[in-house]
Formats: C-alpha cells, structure tokens, sequence
C-alpha cells in the first residue's frame, strides 16, 4: 500500500487561493428590516388584487352532484361514453374466470376478428378496437338510464361568475351534474314512467349478477358472426374453428374459460335483442351492404309490383270500355238495319 501524502502549508494556501470570488447567497439577502416588509406588503396587495368571487367555479372543473373523483365517477363517465359512441354491445354472464382463461379467451377473439376481410366501408381495424371487458352491473345500469332518459339539451343554463367577476351564463348539462342525478333518481324512484318497450326495460332484468360486454366500434355481420363463432358457437351458421386451424381453442384453459361465458342479450342501434336476433344480425349476408342490396331490390320489387297493380287496372278498366263501346255500336247498326228493311 503508498504510503499517504500530507498535505502543506503552500497546498492549503493553493486551495484558498483558487476559491470563487463571488458572493455567498447570505450577502445577496436583503440586510435591512425595511427591504424585507416593503416585499411583503407588495406581495399581499398583488394577492389582493388576485382574488377570485367567492362563488367561482373553474371551467375545468364544473360542479357535480357526487364527487368527481372516485373511481365509480369514472367508471360512470365511461359505460356512457361506451353506450354512445359504440353501436354493438353483446352482454354475457361469466362465472368467475381466472386471469389466464380471460387472456386466453380475448387471444382466441382477437384472432378470429383479425382473420376477417375488411371490405367497403368495413375497412376500418375494428380488430385493435373489439374490447371484452368486466362491467360493474349497478354503475353500467345508471349509465343506461342516462343515455335513454336523460336530455343534456334541455337543461337550462344558469348564472356563474367569471374569474374577472362578470356574470356569464353557463349550462352544466355532463354525466355527474345535478340535473343528470335528478333524471336517473326519478327513474330509480318512479317520477319518471319507464315504458316497456324502452331499451332500458328490456336490458335491465339483465344486470343482475356478474355480466362482461363484448363491444364492436362497428356493426359489422362478418366480425359479430367471427365473434359469436369463438364465445358461443352454434353450428351451421357460426361453427367454431377447426382444431387443424386454430389449435390453441382447443386449449383447456379457452375451453374452461368458454364455458364459463352465456350470451344473454345485445344491444345494437340502441335496440334491445335476444341471442335469435344476435344471430339473425350476424348472419346477414355480404354484411351491411347485401342488406342494403336486398333493401333496394325489395324497393324496387314492391314499386314495379305497384305500377303492374296501377297498369292493370287502367287496362283492364279501357278493355271494359271498350267492349262496351262496340255492343252499342252493334246494337245502333242493328237497329238502323232493321228499319231499313222495313222501309222495303
């Protein structure tokens, strides 16, 4: 081990020498009393001249009539996001799968959807878009009464002080308002009538229990028939893939967590279906534009059938006509005839 070197006088006096020479942040402090009130009293008239009314609501944060922060408010905020901008919601009852029989059956759907052609105006990747997700039955069932019976149009604006203190009027008409919380208590206690044929009415024996939404940003036949064939297979019209094809359906844990899955309702274009019209929509077929091709040929077969119908009548009333006109004109000759040989 080297020995240590001691440090000397002149070393010492080298590092005092080399010192920086500009001042500490003590000699940058004010040094008398009256630099530091003058300070003082600048900084609370500036915050005096800062002060918001005293019933000021930030335009970020609008009032609510439960706390915006929790998760259920969250949660609330987005089923009825989900229920607007999503046209296809198939609802299923799951029996406490597990975490890798969920990963494995989402794998399984993800690749059946991925598989099908995208063609006219269902280029879109609804593949990255189709979500299987868990619901929490009693915030999806207020989210459902929002979106039905609630008019964020009607709500009328109110009277609120800008951060200047001028009066603007401002309508609070989002999800956690008060008049939204007003809509969904007079359903929930009655005030409001729920009619039976509403969405509402028919999906709400529903939310009991644990219930999971497949979602579709589209409803497209082909991807809702590629969905049923994995979650609920019911051959000939969805038949699930072949072992040779897809080998890992065939798993025991996607068997395990399929069987554990029930088709118990939808909702598509804001209409409430049973599994028969599940299967009826994803059995249409060319998707939406064979539909709208057999829409078009049964428009023009009722037309063409209705002008047939129009023609006829007028044919079969100028034959009436003139079958008529021609026994008059027989009988007119007839009658000139026989007065002329009378006359001889």
């Amino acid at each position: 081990m080297p020995p240590r070197l001691r440090c000397t006088a002149s070393a010492r006096g080298l590092t005092a020498a080399v010192k920086p020479s500009r001042p500490s942040a003590a000699l940058l402090r004010p040094s008398t009393p009256a630099v530091t009130s003058a300070a003082r009293q600048y900084a609370t008239v500036a915050a005096r001249g800062l002060s918001l009314p005293d019933d000021y609501v930030p335009p970020t944060k609008p009032p609510t009539a439960r706390p915006g922060e929790t998760r259920k408010a969250q949660l609330l905020r987005t089923y009825t996001s989900l229920l607007r901008s999503t046209p296809l919601v198939l609802l299923f009852q799951h029996n406490n799968l597990t975490a890798e029989e969920w990963i494995a059956v989402r794998r399984e759907l993800k690749a059946a959807i991925s598989a099908v052609p995208a063609t006219g105006a269902e280029s879109v990747d609804l593949a990255s878009k189709a979500q299987l997700q868990v619901l929490r039955t009693s915030i999806f069932d207020v989210a459902l009464k929002l979106v039905e019976f609630y008019d964020p149009s009607k709500v009328q604006p109110t009277s609120a002080p800008t951060a200047t203190g001028k009066r603007v009027k401002v309508t609070y008409n989002h999800d956690l308002s008060k008049a939204a919380w007003k809509a969904v208590r007079g359903v929930t206690m009655g005030e409001t009538k729920i009619p039976e044929t509403s969405t509402y009415a028919q999906l709400s024996p529903l939310m009991v229990g644990p219930v999971a939404a497949f979602t579709l940003p589209a409803v497209s036949p082909q991807h809702l028939a590629a969905a049923l064939s994995i979650l609920c297979p019911s051959p000939p019209e969805f038949p699930a893939p072949t072992r040779k094809k897809n080998p890992g359906y065939y798993e025991a844990v996607t068997q395990s967590g399929l069987q554990k899955l029930l088709l118990i309702g939808a909702r598509i274009e804001d209409k409430a279906f049973d599994m028969d019209g599940v299967k009826w929509v994803g059995g249409i077929e060319n998707g939406l534009d064979g539909l709208r091709a057999q829409l078009v040929h049964m428009l023009q077969s009722a037309g063409m059938g209705l002008t047939s119908t129009l023609e006829g009548a007028g044919k079969a009333l100028w034959l009436t006509m003139e079958s008529r006109r021609s026994v008059l004109e027989e009988e007119q000759n007839g009658g000139k005839e026989a007065e002329k040989k009378a006359d001889a």
